[in-house]
């Protein structure tokens, strides 16, 4: 196998400074031992105009049989002639991939003690491969690398030039030639090549995907043919496949709220009993008030969680809801009761958390569900943040316990997702108010009652945005208590009612806020139970 690497240099930036990125000395050859042969590199030519590098990788075929067992294309036990006579010692695969990593292992992070400035800066560069094995031909090839800012040249290999009437082989001769990093561009071979080989020569194990995201960092959640490259990479091992695919989502999510991956995925709580809304170790423990509203019977009072669900579900049959959303759905107590009733005949969770949604999935027994109940209730990951078409045309949307978690700055962005795209019939809100929260024993005073809640507003706060958000969407709101209603400092928690306005239902949407962003989301997978 064989592959060139070359550069040009100009006024500041000679050519051979390829060698200190490679961490290979133009004025040497060298070897390096791996687990399937010898990678030799070395310089064809190195001055500060022009600067090659080369690797060549000898296959033993004999190794490649012991330690495969017997595996893989040609590697049939009743086929021992194929065992050792196949392309694997000359196409570029896998094999040459793990040699990349072996020996460019610095330059694949993007690495350089000695030049720390050189790996960050993009360089015109050109790779040659004369042999790659693609499945799908050179139209495929295209479509993996030019998204990527390559300009491509596949030339198909005749299967036998004396022969021309044979038709082509499966092989092509690639050259890529464009304007990157030279870790960017050994990414791109480390993980492309196995994909246009569609075979691995070891076996994928769950440690691929961390392999995998490593190498995709930055440009494969954005990827058009993002689900082909994961699939192929992975052996088509469905549940690699998808741990991978879910976590890409989550990356390109956090990357567009630019925030961390790990801050973006806290849906889920240390402690699953543990609701958002209220104090921890509260719930079960609701203020006297509670109590009296019980009926003074002095029996354990309703949670106000529990209460918080029915006042929704009251909502949503007053207005006959069939087909309902549960936006920012968390471990999916809401869903739950939402299947308990045949009314509801589709029902969508939406979380940007996939922790989450698996949480919902374990809760719910989704795999154990009757298929006729599991076929109301899909899970989809994704942002509120940013307008989806999935969510256009139902009865009803539920934000329980939502707002308060986003950042001020962005509730605009959410408020025109649901209210100006998505836009249903019915609207359900539910957030903390402040004002009650004198009255939870356990709650020292000034502090919110989730570490995650950005505000907590007091009724008129919740009242003035609502009735604005109205206003400029054509609903119309009503309010209601949820759990006691204090007559100092209101109920525990606050619900707005919003119902598209009966004389402008037909009004289109207004235009977008400037500050909303305008990138749909395409998500990384729509989970059917």
């Amino acid at each position: 196998m064989f592959l060139t690497i070359t550069t040009t240099g100009s006024d500041g930036r000679p050519a051979t400074d390829l060698g200190f990125l490679l961490h290979k000395h133009p004025g040497k050859a060298q070897a390096f031992s791996t687990a399937y042969g010898t990678a030799h590199v070395f310089y064809p030519e190195a001055d500060d105009g022009r600067c090659t590098a080369a690797l060549l990788l000898e296959v033993d075929p004999v190794a490649l049989v012991r330690r495969g067992r017997g595996k893989g294309r040609g590697g049939a036990p009743d086929s021992a002639l194929a065992q050792y006579v196949n392309d694997r010692p000359y196409a570029a695969s896998s094999l040459l991939a793990v040699a990349l990593s072996t020996v460019f292992a610095s330059a694949l992070k993007g690495q350089c003690k000695a030049r720390p400035e050189l790996p960050a800066q993009p360089r015109p560069l050109r790779l040659d491969l004369p042999a790659v094995p693609a499945r799908g031909g050179a139209e495929l090839v295209c479509r993996l690398f030019e998204p990527l800012g390559w300009t491509v040249r596949a030339e198909p290999v005749p299967l036998d030039a004396t022969f021309p009437e044979w038709g082509d082989s499966r092989y092509v001769r690639l050259g890529l030639e464009g304007e990157h990093t030279v870790a960017e561009a050994l990414r791109h071979l480390y993980v492309l090549l196995p994909v246009l080989d569609d075979a691995k020569h070891y076996w994928v194990a769950p440690d691929e995907v961390d392999k995998l995201l490593r190498a995709g960092e930055g440009w494969l959640a954005d990827h058009p043919e993002q689900k082909l490259i994961t699939g192929r990479y992975l052996a088509r091992r469905w549940s690699l496949t998808r741990d991978a695919l879910e976590r890409l989502e989550l990356a390109r999510l956090a990357e567009a709220d630019d925030t961390a991956a790990e801050e973006i995925d806290n849906a889920v709580e240390e402690s699953a009993e543990t609701e958002a809304g209220e104090p921890a170790g509260t719930e079960a423990a609701e203020p006297a008030e509670a109590t009296e509203q019980a009926g003074g019977t002095g029996e354990r009072p309703v949670p106000l969680a529990v209460q918080r669900r029915a006042a929704i579900l009251g909502v949503l049959r007053e207005v006959k809801a069939a087909r309902v959303l549960d936006l920012g759905c968390g471990q999916g107590q809401l869903l739950g009761d939402l299947l308990k009733e045949p009314r509801f005949t589709d029902i969508v969770g939406l979380d940007v958390s996939m922790r989450a949604l698996q949480e919902t999935r374990r809760r719910l027994r989704l795999d154990r569900m009757p298929e006729r109940q599991s076929e109301r209730l899909r899970l989809v990951q994704g942002s509120l943040a940013y307008t989806d078409a999935r969510l256009k045309g139902y009865d009803a949307a539920v934000l329980s316990e939502v707002v308060e978690h986003v950042d001020p700055p962005r509730l605009s962005a959410l408020e025109y997702a649901v209210f100006g795209a998505a836009r249903p019939r019915s609207v359900v809100v539910t957030t903390p108010n402040v004002e009650y929260n004198v009255r939870w024993e356990s709650l020292p005073a000034g502090h919110v009652r989730h570490r995650d809640h950005r505000f907590e507003w007091t009724r008129e706060e919740f009242r003035t945005w609502s009735g604005e958000v109205a206003e400029r969407h054509g609903y119309e709101v009503e309010f209601r208590p949820v759990g006691p209603d204090d007559p100092e400092v209101g109920p525990p928690t606050q619900l707005a009612h919003f119902r598209l306005a009966a004389d402008r239902v037909s009004v289109p949407a207004p235009a977008r806020p400037a500050s909303v962003p305008t990138t749909a989301l395409t998500p990384a997978k729509e989970a059917q139970a």
